[in-house]
């Protein structure tokens, strides 16, 4: 393998694996935030150990979540320097604002959050959770910003001297549609990835309980916990959809060809139906041997457009207007195809939308079984708890695997309205002094690593998440004045 693909892979490894963390983190700090301050306000015990609990899993998290992404940066001026020298003017903004504001923000606040439980008066302790909240989310936003001016650059002009984009305006930069569109898709999605995490682990606890004694003390906790989870599902499950569809009517504007891959939609249709499912080869180059065997008529339309009869362009279509516009060949004289990966873009985006059904079946299932006052008691809710636990996280990284991999072959991608100047292509991104054999031997060794540190992640998470939420404190002040915690802070 040469040198691309490999700092390709690597990159997709790393990526992915950082991510499955980041949406975790961005949506317990709020809810735990969220719970912290409903014990303020009540005083209500059951809500200041829920705090505790939660809180304990995001610290975990969120540490491996930094050592995950500091990687990412090296990347860039390592194997990619090539990306980088031509985007940093414009790409280097949001990612300094990031760390400037947003992560140093974070976690300053976290440590006071940590350690000042019996230093800081509540509000002050409160008020450090939301700093660390508030962090998180902006910092999304910066990442997201920076994300979105490679699928849609603007703000910026080539300059053919230095043969660099270089950025002339950071808010049209930091306001880019495509940021303002995807930013509440994945806070939302954040929301509903830590939503099913809190609401699964409290179902898995109230059958437990309610196995051994109707009676338990803890199952009024777990159930609250259980439905302010599946109630901030159902809030974000609605923004999830509205947002979504935002997007991909953006998307067909702006990376058409994107979508069409989606959608594996060979030749201009109007209307075109959605395909739910389609066998063949959709990795094939020829867009022709997919057969789509179930499809909804004018939905594509409608999704693309708002429009139930409007006409949608086909990949055929769409690689020679793309051809007629940026060129049909590199300088090489090798044939550029800008159909991005059929397999890839398809399947990621049915999956995308597939495995986020668990957790509104967890969520609506939840709120049935716990009304009026009731718990849940039976074995098969718990089963379907522990099994919809991980699927938002990997409806997520779906989502974004679609994102990446259907702006291919560009790694900025050209703006349909602006220069025809600002772009890249991937393989000229990647480095030229940096050998297959340096990547290959890095790749391995982060493979490896980020592989233990997924072990002591899934350890640490489950041996908290299986000791439950700390006993009464009130009565483990009496009965245990001086007992350290398990995990202290």
């Amino acid at each position: 393998m040469e040198a691309l693909d490999l700092a390709r892979w690597q990159f997709g490894i790393t990526t992915v694996y950082h991510f499955v963390l980041v949406p975790l983190t961005i949506g317990l700090s709020t809810l735990v935030a969220i719970m912290q301050t409903a014990w303020v306000r009540t005083g209500n015990e059951k809500w200041l150990r829920m705090t505790k609990f939660f809180g304990k899993l995001l610290l975990i998290n969120f540490a491996l979540g930094v050592a995950t992404g500091i990687v990412q940066e090296f990347q860039f001026g390592m194997n990619w320097s090539e990306y980088s020298r031509f985007v940093g003017d414009v790409f280097g903004a949001p990612l300094a604002m990031e760390a400037l504001l947003a992560f140093f923000l974070e976690s300053t606040f976290l440590g006071l959050w940590i350690f000042g439980w019996d230093r800081l008066s509540k509000r002050v302790h409160l008020a450090t959770i939301w700093a660390v909240a508030v962090g998180t989310t902006l910092s999304a936003y910066f990442i997201i910003a920076a994300n979105s001016w490679m699928q849609h650059p603007v703000g910026a002009d080539f300059n053919p001297e230095t043969g660099r984009a270089e950025m002339n305006d950071i808010w049209a930069v930091l306001t880019n549609s495509t940021a303002l569109v995807a930013y509440p898709h994945v806070i939302a999605t954040a929301f509903l990835v830590a939503a099913t995490f809190v609401c699964g682990i409290s179902v898995y606890w109230m059958v437990r309980h309610s196995r051994q004694d109707l009676a338990h003390p803890d199952l009024p906790l777990y159930r609250t916990a259980a439905r302010f989870g599946a109630w901030t599902m159902i809030v974000a499950g609605a923004a999830i959809l509205w947002t979504g569809d935002e997007q991909a009517k953006l998307m067909f504007e702006q990376q058409p060809i994107k979508m069409a891959a989606a959608e594996a939609l060979c030749h201009t249709e109007q209307p075109a139906g959605f395909s739910v499912l389609a066998i063949g080869h959709p990795g094939a180059d020829d867009c022709l041997e997919v057969n789509n065997v179930i499809v909804i008529p004018g939905l594509l339309s409608f999704l693309a457009t708002g429009n139930w009869d409007a006409e949608v362009e086909g990949l055929k279509e769409l690689q020679a207007s793309y051809g007629e516009r940026y060129g049909t060949t590199t300088a090489a004289g090798e044939e550029i195809v800008y159909q991005p990966n059929l397999l890839i873009t398809y399947w990621s985006f049915r999956l995308m939308i597939g495995l986020a059904a668990f957790s509104a079946a967890l969520a609506l299932t939840v709120l049935w079984f716990t009304r009026k006052g009731r718990f849940v008691t039976t074995e098969w809710m718990k089963t379907l708890a522990i099994v919809s636990l991980p699927m938002p996280f990997l409806a997520a990284s779906f989502g974004w695997i679609f994102t990446e991999m259907g702006r291919q072959p560009f790694v900025v991608a050209p703006n349909p309205t602006g220069s025809d100047q600002i772009l890249l292509m991937t393989q000229f991104g990647v480095s030229e002094v940096v050998s297959a054999g340096t990547v290959l031997t890095s790749m391995i060794t982060f493979t490896v690593v980020y592989a233990v540190l997924g072990v002591f992640w899934f350890r640490l998470i489950h041996r908290y998440a299986v000791e439950g939420a700390p006993p009464s404190i009130i009565a483990e002040e009496v009965d245990h004045p001086t007992r350290p915690m398990s995990f202290a802070y």
